[in-house]
C-alpha cells in the first residue's frame, strides 16, 4: 500500500509570521478561557492554536501547509517535512491536541476541567516546541 497522498497548497515563507501570529492569539485566548473556566473555549483554542502553529512551521521551514480537511493528516504532513526525531515526538502532542477536537465540537457533553487542564499543558509543550523551531 503507497502512502496517503495529502493535499498542500505553496506559500511564500515569509507568510509563517501571519499563521504564529494567530496560533499567539489563540494561545493568549486559551489561557484567558481557563482562568474564566471556560473549558469548551479552552478547548478549540487549543486546537487552533496547534493547527496555526504547525502551519507557521511548515510554511517558515519548507514554504507549504497542509490543505487536507482532515486535521489529523496535518500530523503525518508535518512529520514527513520535518523529518527529525523532534518532529515524530512531537507529532504525538499534536495527535492528542487534534483528538479532543472531536470531544469538545461534537460529543454531547461538557469539556471537563480535567481536560481542559490536559490540552493546556499539552499545548503550551507543543508550541513552547514550534517556537523553537522557528530559528
Amino acid at each position: 500500500m503507497s502512502p496517503k497522498k495529502i493535499s498542500f497548497k505553496k506559500i511564500d515563507y515569509s507568510k509563517y509570521e501571519i499563521y504564529l501570529k494567530k496560533a499567539e492569539d489563540f494561545y493568549s485566548s486559551m489561557f484567558l478561557s481557563f482562568t474564566e473556566k471556560n473549558w469548551n473555549s479552552v478547548g478549540l483554542e487549543a486546537v487552533h492554536c496547534a493547527i496555526s502553529a504547525t502551519d507557521a512551521l511548515l510554511v517558515r521551514r519548507k514554504g507549504v501547509r497542509s490543505t487536507s480537511q482532515d486535521h489529523r493528516d496535518l500530523i503525518d504532513f508535518m512529520v514527513e517535512q520535518i523529518n527529525t526525531e523532534d518532529a515524530r515526538k512531537y507529532s504525538n502532542t499534536l495527535l492528542r491536541i487534534i483528538s479532543m477536537k472531536n470531544i469538545v465540537e461534537y460529543e454531547d457533553r461538557p469539556f471537563r476541567e480535567k481536560e481542559a487542564t490536559d490540552i493546556l499543558k499539552c499545548t503550551e509543550r507543543y508550541f513552547k516546541w514550534i517556537k523553537s523551531q522557528m530559528l
